[in-house]
């Protein structure tokens, strides 16, 4: 990996591919990044269907809740 203060400006940087952590170039022409591959794109994205991967959820605290005497919120017409 690169740091970033010694690549020369334009010059792609290489990252640790969040799948397998071999290297990864960050860079537009890589379709993948920032995986280094297909299948490390496709496992990342595996493990969050399976739900390998999530995001806690918080506990309710009402603020999705509406406050008392507002309008109902607008609908959509069809």
């Amino acid at each position: 990996m690169n740091p970033p203060d010694t690549a020369p400006p334009g010059t792609p940087r290489t990252v640790p591919c969040p799948a397998c952590g071999g290297p990864s170039r960050y860079a537009p022409d890589n379709p993948f990044r920032p995986f280094c591959s297909a299948r490390c794109r496709q496992h990342d994205l595996g493990a969050w269907a399976s739900e390998s991967f999530r995001v806690d959820a918080r506990d309710d605290d009402g603020a999705d809740q509406p406050v008392a005497n507002s309008p109902p919120a607008p609908r959509f017409q069809q």
